[in-house]
Order: structure tokens, then sequence, then C-alpha cells
């Protein structure tokens, strides 16, 4: 008989409820959010990307700007708890460098890092104590990272996040691979992922921690992955609808009233798909439509502002603006099942309760 679940533990760092909520940018998680989730034994992370800036990115001191708004962040969320909570940052990032530093100084506990594979993020941080947890959509990235970590740096990850085709946000999928995604895919990925971290387990007597995300939506779907060997979930669709998400309430209305059939994929100027909420912008850019836009600076490495449809920095900042009909509202493919806003100890206890409860019936 289960009566609590086990902590996630990441060297010294014990996170009492294995559940993470995921970063969400632009300043969708942020330290009230981050603050609320660890307050309940879980880890909070905020979402690095687009700190620091107004609505209408007049910052024009992009790198300045960025540092500044996350050294903000994290300080804060420290005032408001002393649970555990890291940053997210994505590979894609121009400035990536420099955030990943700031993450490591300013001494939050961990560092979730996407959109891209973080080979050189050991040498970063070198002589810090953060955590690092890169995110991963297959067993063949796992072992890239695995193998190079090892060899120049003669380290592993504190754990590995396996982020499936169901996911909100940038996905590290082809398009092709996101129109018919298989409910299953996210099972066979961290199936297969397990299988190589168990073998670096073996090989060299250490720990990796495997985390699943992507459709995690309720404790049945997190007690099947527990049972599958992972260590802990991640979830961030559902952490929007919660009083402590700082984005005005026209987001959240969004969410509440979204259907299945308004769930899309979307690409995007970064260079890769993304999973979004149809709004009046994304449909004038699938019928053809270019939003102009005037770039003060490379923000993501991968985007051509001459070239690009219209500017997802830009497009993100509407949303948490409450101006949904010029946003991209990233969600996750299971948003059209959110219908209440509640407090994150409401989620997260009702989450622990059903995870406990189907564990146990198996």
């Amino acid at each position: 008989m289960i009566n609590e679940l086990k902590p996630l533990v990441l060297g010294d760092v014990e996170i009492k409820v294995p559940i993470i909520q995921g970063g969400m940018g632009v300043a969708i998680s942020t330290a009230s959010l981050a603050s609320a989730v660890a307050n309940c034994g879980g880890a909070g992370t905020i979402a690095s990307v687009g700190l620091g800036y107004d609505s209408e990115l007049n910052e024009t001191d992009f790198v300045k700007a960025s540092r500044e708004g996350l050294q903000n962040e994290i300080r804060e969320t420290k005032e408001l708890t002393k649970g555990v909570f890291g940053a997210n940052i994505l590979v894609a990032v121009s400035n990536y460098e420099e955030l990943a530093r700031v993450v490591a100084e300013e001494k939050a506990d961990f560092l979730v890092s996407g959109a891209g594979l973080p080979l050189k993020l050991p040498s970063y941080v070198e002589g810090y104590s953060v955590k690092l947890i890169p995110i991963v959509s297959s067993a063949r990235a796992a072992e890239v990272i695995l193998k190079t970590w090892k060899k120049r740096y003669n380290r592993f990850p504190d754990a590995i996040i396996v982020e499936g085709p169901l996911a909100g946000g940038h996905l590290g999928f082809r398009f092709e691979t996101l129109t018919l995604p298989k409910d299953s895919m996210l099972e066979f990925l961290v199936t297969e992922v397990i299988k190589v971290v168990c073998e670096y387990e073996k090989q060299y007597k250490t720990q990796i921690p495997v985390i699943a995300a992507g459709g995690i939506f309720d404790g049945k779907d997190a007690a099947r992955f527990f049972k599958l060997g992972v260590n802990a979930v991640q979830m961030a669709t559902r952490f929007v609808a919660t009083h402590e998400c700082s984005v005005p309430d026209e987001f959240k209305k969004i969410y509440l009233e979204a259907k299945k059939e308004d769930i899309v994929i979307i690409k995007s100027p970064v260079g890769m798909p993304g999973r979004s909420i149809k709004t009046s912008l994304i449909n004038r850019v699938v019928e053809g439509n270019r939003e102009a836009f005037k770039c003060n600076y490379r923000c993501l490495k991968t985007c051509n502002p001459s070239t690009a449809p219209y500017c997802i920095a830009k497009a993100l900042f509407n949303a948490v603006s409450g101006k949904i009909e010029d946003a991209v509202v990233f969600a996750g493919s299971n948003v059209y099942r959110v219908n209440k806003i509640v407090s994150v100890k409401e989620l997260m206890d009702e989450i622990v309760e059903e995870t406990i409860t189907a564990l146990n019936q198996s």
C-alpha cells in the first residue's frame, strides 16, 4: 500500500513531491507561480526567455534586460519560498551562456535546458552547485549528452527530462510527426531513454533520475509513468489555470474556453514546430500573410527577421499582455480539458491524491 510518493533526489537537493512545474515563457511561469509550487513541496521553474521587457519590446539592450530580468525573478522567488526552484533556458536563445551563468550565480537549485542539445552547458556553470537537467525528445539525444558530458567534463546530468510530442510550446520533433502524434509515443520514448540511462548508471555507478513530460494532465497519467520507472513528472499547462499564475484573465480565459479543434501545430520563426491555441494571428499566418515587424536585436539564433512571418517574441508578449487576437498562446494537447481556475495547492493535492490512488490500484 502506497501512502506517499517518493521524493525526487538530485544529489544533495530533495524535491519532496516529485512534480516539476514546467517553464513557460514569455513571462508565464515567473516568481509567483514557481514559488507557490515550491511551497507545496514540488519544484517550481522560472522561464528565462523574454524577461526584462515591456509589452512593446522597447528595451533595446537585449542582453542587459534579459540578465537583470532573470536575476530579479530568481531573487523574488527566493523571498517567497524556501522550497526547491530553478530556471528554464532555451539553447536557441542568443544569450544562452550568459543566462546560464546568471542561474548559477544567483544560486537557483537547478537549470533545465531544451530547444537544442546543451552540450556546452557544464562549462558555463563550472564551480557552482546548480543541478543541470537537459530536455530530450529521443534516446539518441540522451546518449549524445551523456557521452559528451562524460568525455568533456567528467560529469553527467543531475536528471533528464524526456518530453513527448503532446507538450505545449516549442517541440523537438519534426512538423510531420506532430500532426498525427500517437498517444503512446511518450511511453515509448521514456522506456528507451531509461534503457540508455541504466547502462550509464551501471557502468559508472551513478544515479540519473528520469522525468517524463508532455501531455501529462492528471494523477492517472502520472501514475502510468511512475510504473514505467520515471522518478518524477513535469507538468506545465495545468499550472496556467491557477490563481498564482500571473498571466491576465484574458490569457486564462482562452485556456478555459479552448476546444480540442482549437489546438494547432504551428511553424515558429525559431525553426521548430510548436503547439498553440488558434488565434486570429495564427489564422492570418496560416493564410500566408506576413506580420510586419522591426527587430532591434537577435534574441534567437535561429530566427531571420527578414524572412520570419512574424515576431515570435512580440506574439508571446501579446499573449501575456491580454492582446490575444495578435498573440501566440502556447498550450499542451490537453488544454481543452482545463475547466476551472484553482490554487496551486489545490492542484498539487489533487494530482498527488490521484497518483497514489492509481498506483494502489495496480
